[in-house]
């Protein structure tokens, strides 16, 4: 049997006999460079990029534009009295200035936004801590088989249903210290009246309780939806082996709740932390400065304080988002040392 080792020989048109190369198009002779990753993601996938184009101009055009000139107002000394302005038939031009970083410098060696800082990482930190392990307990018993246990799920969803300000409103009208069901109650036990708003150290523990209220349903849903992904047979070996409840909870529900738990606490930590609603309607930030966070401060800068200074608001929203974004990253982070993806 003859073994053919040398180069190929195809016949042309004419009958010719021509001499090529095995290796096709893409060798030496005819190599063609590869299109890159982004121009084959376009020509392989542009019906999807198409149908993508609308809503990512729509939100550029929402977020990305307020956003960047939140960014440049942080960079000037722009307030109520030198911005672009119509009085009347009179228009007067914008006449405030660059100052480069010294808002942000103002703002991260003074005393009032390290404060308030300090109380929205507290503010944040008991929301999330008590909303989870109110979440969890309530999924864990939700999960058995129990008598009425969808009316009970439909009365804990309830808080979530109604919306945020309703809430806020119904639990203002129980904090009221004169006629507000809770002093009523504590009243017909003997107890003197508690100032739940007009105390800084109890408006405090109502903002808290208020928005656990209102996290709590998103919560327990979330963390249920993981229990029941748990397979059961895992429970069923575990206490054949001698297992405990403890242990079962400790080495099989924990571990099986972590990819829900990881994405709904950086969830509920990131929308505490801006939750502008309950802290605005229920306290407006007081009394006095007491309960003010982040985000109220910064409203507080724009529209209710004299004149309104849009720079220093800038400015604050721009360090909250940063601080997110560390926060984000840093929390990533730490999961992926854990061996999760995120």
């Amino acid at each position: 049997m003859a073994v053919h080792t040398g180069p190929s020989v195809a016949p042309a048109a004419d009958g010719t006999p021509v001499r090529g190369r095995s290796r096709g198009a893409g060798g030496p002779a005819g190599k063609t460079r590869p299109p890159g990753g982004l121009r084959r993601a376009l020509s392989v996938h542009w019906y999807a990029w198409t149908m993508v184009a609308p809503v990512v101009v729509v939100i550029g055009v929402i977020i990305g534009y307020p956003l960047l000139r939140g960014v440049y107002l942080s960079l000037t000394d722009a307030n109520e009295r030198n911005v672009e302005r119509n009085i009347g038939v009179n228009h007067l031009p914008a006449t405030y200035e660059f100052v480069g970083l010294d808002n942000y410098t103002d703002a991260l060696t003074g005393s009032q936004f390290l404060g308030t800082l300090g109380w929205t990482l507290v503010w944040t930190v008991s929301c999330v801590s008590v909303t989870f392990a109110l979440g969890l307990g309530l999924a864990t018993l939700l999960n058995r088989r129990i008598a009425g246990r969808s009316l009970y799920r439909m009365l804990l969803i309830l808080p979530w249903a109604v919306p945020g300000f309703v809430s806020v409103f119904a639990w203002r009208f129980l904090y009221n210290e004169d006629r507000g069901l809770l002093n009523k109650l504590l009243a017909g036990g003997g107890i003197d009246a508690v100032p739940w708003l007009n105390d800084p150290t109890w408006a405090k523990f109502s903002v808290i309780a208020v928005n656990v209220w209102l996290g709590v349903p998103f919560m327990m849903v979330a963390l249920l939806g993981g229990l029941q992904s748990i397979s059961g047979e895992m429970y069923e070996a575990a206490e054949m082996d001698g297992a405990n409840a403890r242990q079962r909870f400790r080495h099989i529900t924990m571990p099986g709740l972590r990819p829900v738990s990881t994405t709904v606490i950086l969830l509920s930590t990131i929308w505490t932390f801006n939750m502008f609603p309950v802290i605005f309607l229920l306290t407006r930030g007081g009394p006095g400065e007491a309960t003010q966070i982040l985000v109220t401060q910064a409203y507080k800068f724009s529209f209710e304080i004299s004149p309104r200074d849009y720079a220093q608001s800038s400015t604050w929203g721009v360090l909250i988002l940063v601080l997110l974004m560390l926060f984000a990253a840093v929390y990533r982070r730490v999961l992926r040392k854990q061996g999760d993806t995120w």
